[in-house]
């Protein structure tokens, strides 16, 4: 299978839980419960996973980041986030630019009259 960018993006969009950023230990946590995170952690920092590998870039681009990325993978809790064999892929193809893109909330008509 080739993984194309648009696959990469796709995978980005599937991750699982929440990031949080706890001030006691200055590193960002991965939890999958907006709950769960405790005092340590700024309710203004829990940012949906799909959301927090994403940082915005130029005009109205948004940047894949592989830092991010790598901190989710530092977390050794890939299949609970969902992290698939397109964004691995990413992270080893480090010859390849990081990916920006226009990114657009999709507002889904079901159920309307």
């Amino acid at each position: 299978m080739r993984i194309t960018s648009q696959l990469i993006c796709q995978a980005a969009d599937l991750l699982n839980g929440f990031v949080g950023f706890n001030r006691k230990t200055a590193r960002h946590i991965v939890r999958f419960s907006e709950d769960s995170f405790g005092m340590d952690v700024a309710d203004d920092s829990i940012t949906p996973t799909h959301e927090f590998v994403w940082q915005p870039g130029e005009s109205d681009t948004m940047t894949l980041k592989r830092e991010l990325i790598q901190l989710l993978l530092d977390q050794h809790v890939d299949d609970r986030l969902n992290i698939t064999e397109p964004l691995r892929v990413y992270m080893q193809r480090q010859d390849v630019p990081e990916i920006s893109a226009v990114r657009r909330c999709v507002q889904s008509n079901a159920g309307r009259a």
